[in-house]
Order: structure tokens, then sequence, then C-alpha cells
């Protein structure tokens, strides 16, 4: 050996003892040949501990395995792997400890052998610098993104920001967020890395094969499992994906959607990761709840502001359709001789009857119909319901009740609960123009005080519920669905009352009206009404059949001149001695004096000054024990005002006034 070979060897053996990292040799059958001081002092073990074992001594047993078939394959295609290049590997101590590494490879030509340079640095201090700055990345992501939340108007917009972030706190390589409008309705919003396919979560979507995207959510799915199982590792490689995360969006156990993550390497049991992503689908929780209750407020208010006009609308043709039908019925006392005259008059009245059952299906929306509920057996119901229905809808639609027989009765308008299943069965039925299958259930549903299911007070309900199998609806459709006049029906073959009236008369009687759709999917209608308590008992109003005649004064007051004169005209036919007054302040005047007056009769709304109501006690107070009549286009919900005054509903027929007057005459409240 030459001074020169010396010197050199000299000068590699110091380099190699002073290297700051620890140091080993391997031979190509595994075992150490040379290790360095770090290395003793980083694994606890001597000099002559470490030459001769296999380079496995230093890692966990659990590893071993594994590490020995990689090492033989590195050796066969040996080349130089720098620090940081590869993942992050575990090291052991003599005391088996174990702690993180990183390892350098170098293949080194030692004359006609080679040998293998392993650089290895003990990472747990920068590791755990790692960890806090991660941390803190999803902390600044989390913050962000809860502001984004107080700001956001629309949840897809929002959870399109939502995907873009998570990609970059998580170093992803696709990040997405699939939120649910129904079980066969999903919008997906997703962001992918730099040089990856845009389309990666949708392919993920597409490879497992499901149609509710929610599903994957459920334990034990295990995303990196599936991705790493050998019939799709290498696809899911070639794309750069190792492993990645699917996260419930659930508001309680009810599924909205989902939030995943895809990655280069398995995610495992990261408990950071866990965390920011559980966070993250709580926010997405919390923003789409929220739009959820904002659309159902906004439509509320809306049907509310619908109801109100079309209430006032009713009340002002109410008047319209009162003077014309008296004057046609006056007409027809005086031309009953003429038949082309009365069979002129009869045309006109029925139309007049026609105009009045379609301010009745307003008043229906707008919650002023006349109910007269009582406890009705829904199993009794359905069962009369579907014999009608058999013979109504045909045989191509297939007709099935489910009602348990002992359900408790409900407390609603027998009728009107009957009409608007019905209803809803015709709805049904169009909706299957080549037949279909229509199921009415009814069951018992109870409402908790924390319930947040339905917008009712707790308590027993009675749920009916009507599903077909026809086309559905989209959501612009299903969103005014309940909106009087609106119809996607043919001209004449739809009024567009029909939902409203349902809904009016369902809000009415205290219960809550749902509907959910989707295009190709059919229908269901959730209809809620509450259960009927003991000692509720339906309100009637008897009518008699003849036209009775009276006696004595009647003070009419109605601020509507023609309306008045009608009103006047039909009881001077009757018998009675009338006096006018067009307000409230004109009735008390002659109230207060002395002339005798045996019924006053007034409308319920007088314009300015007092209403009828407020009219009627005012006259109570001053003549005690005065018989009252009240008339009104509106609907106080039965056959009396919420005080306790008769009342005539607009328009009315000359018997109908008379067998109201001699009731009220009577003392009788309706």
């Amino acid at each position: 050996m030459t001074g020169r070979e010396t010197v050199s060897g000299d000068l590699y053996r110091a380099l190699f003892d002073t290297a700051p990292d620890a140091m080993v040799v391997v031979a190509i059958d595994g075992r150490i040949r040379l290790a360095n001081p770090q290395a003793t002092r980083l694994f606890g073990y001597t000099e002559d501990e470490l030459i001769g074992q296999p380079v496995e001594l230093l890692m966990p047993e659990s590893v071993r395995a594994a590490h020995h078939g990689y090492r033989d394959g590195y050796m066969q295609r040996p080349r130089v792997r720098p620090m940081g290049a590869g993942q992050e590997l575990v090291g052991r101590r003599a005391d088996g400890v174990q702690f993180p590494v990183e390892i350098a490879l170098s293949p080194i030509a030692a004359g006609t052998e080679t040998l293998f340079a392993a650089s290895i640095r003990d990472i747990s201090e920068t590791r755990r610098q790692r960890q806090a700055l991660r941390r803190a990345r999803f902390d600044a992501c989390v913050a962000r993104i809860g502001q984004l939340a107080l700001e956001a108007r629309d949840v897809d917009a929002f959870a399109e920001q939502v995907s873009a972030l998570v990609l970059d706190a998580m170093r992803a390589v696709a990040a997405g967020i699939a939120l649910m409008r129904s079980p066969r309705d999903q919008t997906l919003n997703s962001a992918v890395g730099p040089g990856a396919d845009r389309d990666l979560v949708e392919q993920l979507f597409a490879a497992l094969d499901v149609a509710d995207a929610t599903t994957l959510a459920q334990p034990p799915f295990d995303l990196d499992a599936w991705l790493q199982s050998p019939e799709r590792r290498e696809d899911w490689q070639h794309a750069g994906i190792g492993g990645g995360r699917i996260v419930p969006v659930l508001d309680h156990a009810r599924p909205l959607g989902v939030l995943v993550v895809l990655t280069t390497a398995p995610l495992g049991d990261d408990r950071d990761a866990a965390h920011f992503l559980g966070v993250v689908a709580n926010v997405l929780t919390t923003a789409a709840l929220r739009q959820h209750t904002q659309e159902q407020l906004a439509h509320s208010l809306r049907l509310e502001a619908v109801g109100q006009l079309t209430g006032g609308i009713a009340h002002d043709f109410n008047n319209l359709l009162t003077v014309i039908s008296g004057n046609l019925q006056l007409l027809e006392a005086d031309y009953a001789e003429d038949p082309n005259a009365a069979d002129s008059i009869a045309g006109a009245l029925r139309a007049v009857g026609r105009g009045a059952e379609l301010t009745r299906k307003l008043l229906a929306f707008a919650r002023r119909q006349r109910l007269s509920p009582a406890a009705v057996a829904p199993a009794a119901l359905l069962g009369e319901l579907g014999r009608m229905l058999e013979r109504t809808l045909g045989e191509a639609v297939q007709v099935r009740l489910d009602c348990a027989p002992d359900l408790p009765p409900v407390y609603a308008d027998a009728a009107q609960l009957e009409s608007a299943l019905l209803n809803l069965a015709l709805n049904a039925r169009d909706a299957m123009p080549r037949g279909g299958r229509l199921t009415i259930a009814a069951g018992e549903l109870t409402i908790a005080p924390d319930s947040e299911e339905i917008e009712l007070p707790d308590g027993r309900y009675i749920r009916f519920t009507v599903t077909d199998t026809g086309l559905g609806m989209p959501p612009e459709v299903l969103a005014r669905a309940f909106e009087p006049f609106f119809t996607t029906k043919e001209a004449g073959k739809g009024s567009g009352l029909g939902l409203s009236m349902v809904y009016g008369f369902v809000k009415q009687s205290g219960g809550h009206l749902d509907a959910r759709s989707q295009l190709g999917y059919g229908t269901q209608i959730d209809l809620v009404l509450p259960v009927a308590m003991q000692a509720a008992a339906a309100a009637g109003r008897a009518r008699p059949a003849n036209l009775p005649r009276g006696s004595g004064t009647v003070l009419v007051v109605e601020d509507e001149p023609e309306v008045r004169g009608l009103a006047v005209a039909f009881l001077r036919g009757l018998g009675y001695d009338v006096l006018e007054a067009a307000d409230a302040e004109e009735a008390l005047t002659r109230l207060r004096a002395a002339e005798p007056i045996a019924l006053l009769f007034s409308d319920v709304v007088l314009g300015s000054g007092d209403n009828g109501i407020e009219l009627a006690q005012k006259a109570r107070a001053l003549r005690p024990g005065l018989p009252v009549l009240l008339a009104s286009g509106y609907e106080f919900g039965g056959a009396a005002t919420p005080h306790g005054f008769p009342l005539l509903p607009k328009p009315y027929r000359r018997e109908e006034l008379a067998a109201a007057a001699q009731a009220a005459l009577r003392g009788e409240r309706g």
C-alpha cells in the first residue's frame, strides 16, 4: 500500500467517523461491515455488537421481514437515494425504544465487491416541528373555513371553496365534497393539485359503484384498504393516489353528504388529519342546515304573503258575488213566470256558485276557511277513501293502503281531510300517465321537545304519507308546488289550487305539510295532523230547509252600498223592518237612540273605524243581550267568530240569511 493510499484511507475513515449522521456500511448479504461512533450512540450498541449483524437489527421486529425483501430488491438494482427522498422509517435502539429516522443510501465499489453505505438521521425533533407546523396549518384552514361559512350565501359555492382549502391544508392530490339533495341527487364540488386529473373524485365515486355516496361514510369502510387492494392498487398509484379518507357530513344520523380526500400515501391512524377533517365536516353540516333553514323560512314567508293577498282578494270577490247573487235572486222572483229569463238567471246563479267555490279554495290556502274539527279514525277514513279511489283512479294505478286499525284518532275536519287526501291521490294519478303504484300510509308520530325533524310543538301526531311512482318534480317546480294557481298541467286541465288548498287546510288545522320529489323517481307528500284529545268535539251548524219569515227591526251595518242594499232587500222580503248604517259610528248612534232594534246584522270588515266584532261588543254594552249576526267574506275556522258571535259567510243566499237571522234571534251561536 502506498503512502498516498494510506493517507486516503485514513482520511476516508476520519470522515466516516466524524460524519454528523449515523453511518453503517452493509455488505451484499445484508450484514453490517462498519459503523461509525454516531451509529453506536444513536442505537445504543457497541461497534463490536453491530459488526457482522444483519442491518434489520436496527429496525422494529414487525418490519424486519418486509425490509429483508426490500433490501434484496434494492441491492439487485442499486442506486443513490438521497436523504428525504423516501418515506420516513422507524429505527429501534438496543433498549427497544423506537424513533423516526430518514435514511440515505449509496452503493460503494470496493474492489470486486459492492458495499452499501447508509446514512441514518434521527428526525424525532424534526417530526415534532413538522407536526406543529401541520397543526398550525390545519388550525388556520379551519379558521378560514369558519369565516367563509359566516359569509356564505350559497352552500355549493362554499363547498367549492372548502375543497380547495382542504386540498392545500392536507397537501393532498385531490379533495371533494358531495352534498346530497336527495338519495339520488348529489352536487359534487372538488379541487385537485397541480398535474392531477380533475376528475379524480368523480372517478372514485364511479369506481365505488354506489348511487348514494353517503353509504361510503358508514363504518367500517376503509378507503386506504380499498385503494391498496391488489386489483386496484396499480390503477390508483398510476394516478398518484396511495390513500385517502371519506368523512360523513351528518345531521345527527341523517346523511347530508361526504368529504373526500385523496393522498399520495395511506393516512392510516393519522389523528391530526382525522380531527381536522371531522371539524371541517361539522362546519359543512352547519352550513348545509343553515341554508336549508333559510330556504324553508323564505318559502314559508312567501306562502304567508301570498296567503294574505289571496285572502284579501277572496274577501273582496265574495262581496262582488254577494251583489251579483242577490240581484239575480231578486230577478229570479220577479221573472219566475218567464221560462227563458228563469233559465238565464239559473245559469248565472250556477256561475256565481262556481265563483264562490273558487273563493272557498283561495280561503283554504289563506287558512281562513270554515272547519269543523272532530276525532277521526284514520283506519276508517282510509278504508272509505280506498274504495273510492279504486273506482276513480282506474286499473292502471295500484292502490296500497297501510294503516294500523288501532291507530289513535286524528283531530281534523273529516270532510276536508278526505278531500285533501283525495286531491293528493288525483295529483299522483296525473303524474303516472302509464300507471303505477300509489301508497297511502298512516302512522303515529311523536315529536319530542328537542326534536328538529318537524317544526311543530312537541306532542303526538298522525302522519299521512302519500307516495307515487310517477314522473316526479324538478326542484324549481317542487319549490312552487303549494302556491295558488301554479300548475304544470295543460290549459283547462288544472286550476293550480289543489295543493294550495291542502297546504292551507293542514296549516289551519295545526299541522305540517312536506313534499319530497325528484324528476323521474316519484313524489312523497307527508301530511301531519295532531292526535285528537278526548275532549275534542265537532262543531256543526244546522240550516233549516224552510224559508222562515220574521218580524222586528234589524240594524244592517255594511260599508259596501250595493251589498248593504241587497241585505236590506232580503230582510224586508222576509218580513223584517230594516235600519241601515254605513259604518260602526253611525250604527252606535242608532243604538244609543230609543228606537227598538231586535237584531244587529253587521259585516266584519267595515273599512275605517271599528270592525264588526268591536261594534258587536260595544252594542252589547249599550244593549245587553242584543242578538248579533255577523257576515264576512273571510273565514274564522267555524260557524262563529273567535268572540262567539254567529257568522254568516259571503256570498250567502236568501234562505241562508233567513235561517241565520232566526237562529241569532233565538240566541243560538251558530
